[in-house]
């Protein structure tokens, strides 16, 4: 099969990845890869340079010494490079010269020729809105110039008008081939061999816009690039007591604004989906910010989608919330228009690993498509990666649109996915000081205590849990340096301004320490699991994880520049994690790592044999003169023989002339500065439910008889992600899911991303090459 791959409408973060991982998956899968620069204005152009002017040919790979290479190896050989790579990611493609890709839109593209784009922000092979492709005879030439090039399928990465242009594309398929028969363009025999189409979408969209799929390539790098400004600016607002108003981007979704609104300590926002419930919106945001300026707060953030409205439909723009604030509130008022700065930049962890996995599962919906079988989008539902008819998609996606333009803004909202709806109601739980306080016999007072190794999103946790307790009528008591703080009475009221700059802080401003009571103290409490390592199996998300998955990435990607710019060196990068390998599996992932080793699979000297000999296959295939760094990533405890100093003097001294080695111990520096976005929003949901568990618990403790009180074994809880829900699970049974001695998970979900990781650099394929010669240590 021929795989093409196009970006197509607005750039995002992590498109380089989703091609980078089709065109890798789809070599090793024994299919040729091709690329269409411009998006659907490329495939309309096609190649008019004659082949023979500009030679395609691969270039000659030199093979080492007693290789045989067959199968998937053979097809990985030869579908190395074809040499327009780097003039993708340089962007010299239309520069005359010796080679160039002027009058090539649709370029052959080989396993080497993608090697590190998923670390480039925006599209390499370029994106563009097609006017001739719209119509039938722009989609006539398409069809020709893919059939001209012998293509059999196309992934398409962009918005919902991208992917409605791909099935449109689909269903006309059959039509445009027996147009272009009847005219005389292709012969009979081209005809029978393209009568069918295989097409597959993936959502690239910074709003997050796209329904039945919780999460859109894009997106998460778009909230980092927005909580930066914010945190950024929150300084300058404190230093001179004003009011920013910040535009967003989102169009026909608020998301961006309310995730940023969540995890950047907001004031107030305004989304499309909801807009505010009062008929005059000057008046509803005014009384909630001077309440705010009235206890004492010396900054406000207001933050606005570009297609927020009020409930009339009307435009609500940040030039007019400033003038409001400035002439009925007195504020020394700014606006910042963040604009395609949301768009740009690196990407982040989670759109290296999301794109990836993505792209991989395209290559696998094309091979299995039949001609009677829907064209699909790839998303992701519950953690996990899903296929679903893409027409479904984005026409429940339409229907939001639909039903704001209608004024239902309860539908509106009940088309989002549940964590959209439990953000917003969590915002205004945490941005405001209205009263919901419950009985006075009701009431508690409520210790709050951080326990464990530091990890991001601790502080914007307890900032919530502050909040909800004083909105309630609850008493937040701080307790200093977990139980030996208790002990020591080292405790105090929290207040609601007290508070207010926690969200971006990383660490733990209550301080935190392993000391563990060692009788039991008959007390009702919920967890909220933290930590950089996903050690439970019933959690696959603990607050922290993204924020070291994020710190690694950042320190992989200088380590990266530094072993490329030293000419051939790997670098052995050693992380925490204890016994877990899950920082170092997915971080594998997300940097492109060439190997991986985790206490789960350990370490033996034949696994290090036969990884010592991929990577001197792996610089022998490298083109000549071409400076490349690769990442050794190593769990601190992966082996207590094999450590991170052996393996780099082994590496080096294997290594010799074909490449070099050294190595880098992360440690600390892994539990992250400032909190990412993603942990931040994720540990106020968590923090919220964790305190309503807790009313919970101790409204059905008082309805039991004085002298009969006790908390029962479910009164102690863990709050968990299940799926897309949220679930408390008893500390019992979160133990029986649990490997104890290990302090990690029995099953844990990312167990097969090591294979995969190791998948896209090739090893599987090139230790297959010297089959024979291993022969004698098996």
């Amino acid at each position: 099969m021929k795989i093409a791959i196009l970006t197509s409408g607005g750039d995002s973060a992590g498109m380089n990845a989703v091609v980078r991982a089709v065109v890798k998956v789809g070599i090793l899968k024994g299919c040729e890869t091709w690329v269409v620069r411009e998006g659907y204005e490329g495939l309309v152009r096609g190649n008019t340079e004659a082949l023979s002017e500009q030679s395609l040919d691969e270039e000659p790979v030199d093979l080492p010494d007693n290789t045989s290479p067959d199968g998937t190896s053979f097809n990985l050989i030869h579908n190395l490079r074809f040499g327009d790579g780097d003039l993708l990611k340089d962007g010299t493609g239309d520069h005359p010269g010796t080679r160039s890709l002027k009058g090539r839109y649709i370029v052959r593209v080989g396993f080497d020729d993608v090697r590190a784009w998923f670390a480039e922000g925006g599209t390499l092979i370029g994106t563009a809105r097609s006017k001739t492709f719209r119509t039938p005879e722009g989609r006539l030439q398409a069809a020709y110039n893919m059939i001209k090039e012998g293509l059999d399928a196309l992934v398409v990465c962009g918005g919902d008008g991208s992917l409605t242009g791909a099935d449109v594309f689909r269903a006309e398929w059959p039509k445009l081939v027996e147009a272009l028969q009847s005219e005389g363009r292709i012969t009979a025999e081209k005809a029978k061999l393209h009568a069918h189409l295989r097409i597959v979408g993936l959502v690239g969209s910074i709003d997050n816009d796209m329904s039945m799929t919780d999460l859109t390539i894009g997106a998460p790098t778009a909230l980092h690039r927005i909580c930066e400004a914010i945190d950024n600016i929150n300084s300058t607002a404190t230093s001179h007591s004003r009011a920013f108003v910040l535009e967003v981007m989102g169009r026909h979704c608020g998301w961006l604004a309310l995730l940023a609104g969540v995890s950047g300590g907001a004031d107030f926002i305004f989304i499309p989906e909801r807009p505010p419930t009062s008929e005059s919106w000057e008046d509803e945001m005014c009384e909630c910010i001077h309440r705010h300026r009235e206890v004492g707060k010396r900054k406000t953030i207001v933050i606005v989608a570009e297609g927020a409205t009020d409930r009339d439909l009307n435009p609500i723009k940040a030039d007019h919330v400033k003038d409001v604030l400035t002439e009925r509130l007195g504020l020394d008022t700014r606006v910042t228009t963040l604009g395609h700065t949301q768009r740009g930049g690196r990407p982040c962890a989670y759109d290296r690993v999301l794109p990836t996995l993505q792209g991989m599962e395209a290559v696998e919906t094309l091979l299995e498509a039949t001609p009677t079988s829907p064209s699909y989008m790839i998303g992701i539902q519950e953690n996990k990666i899903t296929r679903v008819p893409l027409m479904e998609a984005v026409a429940m996606t339409r229907a939001v649109s639909a039903a704001i333009e209608a004024k239902d803004f309860e539908k509106a909202m009940s088309y989002r996915d549940p964590e959209f709806k439990e953000s917003f109601e969590g915002f205004l739980k945490i941005s405001t000081l209205d009263q919901e306080k419950v009985p006075e016999e009701q009431r508690m007072r409520v210790a709050l205590m951080h326990m464990g190794a530091p990890a991001g999103g601790m502080n914007a946790a307890t900032r919530a849990a502050v909040r909800y307790c004083i909105r309630h009528g609850h008493t937040p008591i701080a307790v200093h340096n977990g139980f030996r703080g208790l002990l020591d009475d080292e405790v105090h009221e929290l207040s609601w301004l007290g508070v207010d700059s926690w969200t971006a802080r990383g660490g733990s401003e209550l301080g935190t320490n392993r000391t563990l009571p060692s009788v039991d103290l008959d007390i009702q409490f919920v967890a909220h699991h933290g930590g950089g390592q996903e050690t439970l199996s019933c959690f696959p998300h603990s607050n922290g994880s993204d924020t070291s998955l994020n710190a690694l990435v950042d320190a992989c990607d200088a380590i990266k520049q530094s072993a490329s710019a030293s000419r051939n060196r790997v670098f052995v990068v050693e992380t925490q994690g204890g016994k877990c390998g899950y920082l170092a599996t997915v971080g594998a992932l997300a940097t492109g790592a060439s190997l991986v080793y985790t206490p789960e699979q350990g370490m033996d000297l034949d696994t290090l044999r036969r990884d010592v000999r991929f990577l001197k296959t792996r610089y022998k295939l490298d083109a000549k003169g071409r400076s490349e760094g690769r990442l050794v990533i190593k769990n601190e405890v992966a082996s207590q023989v094999y450590t991170t100093d052996v393996m780099q003097k082994m590496l080096k001294e294997e290594g010799g002339t074909l490449f070099d080695a050294r190595s880098a111990s992360l440690g600390h520096t892994l539990q992250g500065g400032v909190p990412s976005p993603m942990d931040r929003a994720r540990a106020v949901r968590l923090s919220l439910k964790c305190m309503a568990f807790l009313e919970r618990e101790h409204v059905k403790l008082l309805q039991q008889p004085v002298k009969a009180r006790h908390a029962t074994p479910d009164s102690a809880a863990i709050i968990t992600i299940q799926s897309s829900s949220l679930k408390w699970v008893p500390v019992q049974e979160m133990v029986a899911h649990a490997d104890m001695q290990n302090r990690r998970g029995k099953n844990p979900w990312w167990a097969n991303i090591k294979e995969l990781a190791e998948l896209l650099a090739g090893r599987p394929q090139l230790i297959g090459i010297h089959s024979k010669d291993l022969a004698q240590y098996e």
